[in-house]
C-alpha cells in the first residue's frame, strides 16, 4: 500500500518505545526500527514494522527519525559518530528526540544537526508505560514552530496533550519540572499510605476518598493499585527517575532556582536505588518510607 505519510525510523524499543512505535504503525506509518534487544525487533516486525540491523540502516531514507532511549549518553551514542544519525540521515530529515535528557544535550544536538541540514525537536513525554500503551501521553516540545506543526500528526498518534513549550531545550526543561512534581507527589502518597496503614484505616477506602478531593492527582489515580498491592513491576523505573532528579537538580542550580523539597526527594530516590530497588517502579518509594518507619522490606 502506498502512503504519503512520512517514512519513520524509530531508535529505541524499550518499555515506552515499543508501544509508541506500534501506534504509528497502526496509524498507517511505515516504521523501521532499531534497538539492542533482538526480541524487541521481532516484536516490531510482528506488529508490521521493519527491523534494521543498525542505527545507520534504520535512518537511511527516513523522513523522520525518532529516538526513545534511556538518557543523554545513549542519545549521544546513537546521534554522533560515523554510524550515528547525523552522519547517515539525509539533509531535511526531522529528528524528534523523545528521551528524557538534559536541556543542554538537546540544545547541543540541535546545533550539531543544523550543520547537517537536519531539523530537531526535543519532545519528551509524561505518562509512563500506561500512557504509552493507551496513547494518552503528554508531550512537551522544544524547537521551531514550523517543525512542530509538521510533527503534530505524529505526536497526536502518541499522546493526548501536545504543547510547544519554546525553543530547543524547552521540552526537556518542562519534562524536568514534570519529574520533580511526580517524584514529590509519589513520595507524599507513599508517606500517606504508611501513615494510614499504621493508623488502622481501610487503605482502599481512604485512597478512594482522597482521590476525589484536593489531594487527588494523576499520580494517585495511576499508582493507587501499586500501593494497595505492593506491585512494583516497572512502568517507570527508579533508576530512570534517579537520572531525571539529577537533571532537574542540576538545571535548577544552573538557573538559580531553589528546589528544597525536590532535593530531599532526590536523595530518597537515590537511597532507594542504593538499596537495590533501582529496577522497580517509582511507586516503590513506598518501600523507602516503610524502611524509615522500621519495617523489614
Amino acid at each position: 500500500m502506498t502512503t504519503t505519510l512520512p517514512k519513520i525510523a524509530w531508535i529505541g524499543l524499550g518499555i515506552m518505545g515499543s508501544p509508541m512505535s506500534e501506534h504509528l504503525i497502526k496509524a498507517g506509518y511505515d516504521v523501521t526500527g532499531y534497538t539492542l534487544e533482538q526480541e524487541k525487533l521481532e516484536r516490531l516486525s510482528a506488529a508490521g514494522g521493519t527491523a534494521a540491523g543498525s542505527v545507520a540502516e534504520a535512518v537511511r531514507g527516513a523522513d523522520v527519525v525518532i529516538t526513545m532511549v534511556p538518557a543523554s549518553p545513549q542519545v549521544e551514542a546513537v546521534a554522533y559518530g560515523p554510524d550515528g544519525i547525523l552522519e547517515n540521515a539525509r539533509p531535511g530529515t526531522l529528528l524528534i528526540e523523545m528521551s528524557s535528557i538534559t536541556p543542554r544535550t538537546s540544545v547541543d544536538l540541535a546545533a550539531a544537526a543544523g550543520k547537517k541540514g537536519i531539523r530537531v525537536l526535543d519532545a519528551p513525554v509524561s505518562g509512563g508505560e500506561a500512557g504509552a500503551v493507551e496513547a494518552v501521553l503528554s508531550i512537551m516540545v522544544g524547537g521551531e514552530g514550523t517543525d512542530f506543526d509538521a510533527a503534530r500528526p505524529i505526536f497526536e498518534a502518541l499522546g493526548r496533550t501536545v504543547v510547544l513549550c519554546g525553543p530547543h531545550g524547552s521540552g526537556q526543561t518542562v519534562k524536568a519540572a514534570n519529574q520533580l512534581i511526580v517524584a514529590v507527589n509519589i513520595q507524599a502518597c507513599a508517606e500517606a499510605v504508611v501513615f494510614l496503614e499504621r493508623s488502622g484505616v481501610d487503605l482502599g477506602a481512604a485512597l478512594d476518598v482522597l482521590g476525589g478531593g484536593l489531594a487527588g492527582s494523576t499520580v494517585l489515580a495511576r499508582k493507587k493499585d501499586n500501593f494497595l498491592n505492593r506491585d512494583f513491576k516497572p512502568g517507570f523505573r527508579i533508576d530512570l527517575h534517579h537520572k531525571d532528579m539529577g537533571i532537574v537538580t542540576d538545571a535548577a542550580r544552573t538557573v538559580g532556582a531553589a528546589i528544597p523539597v525536590g532535593a530531599v526527594v532526590a536523595q530518597l530516590v537515590a537511597s532507594l536505588r542504593a538499596q537495590g530497588d533501582g529496577g522497580l517502579d517509582h511507586s516503590a518509594l513506598l518501600r523507602g518510607v516503610e524502611r524509615l518507619s522500621g519495617e523489614q522490606v
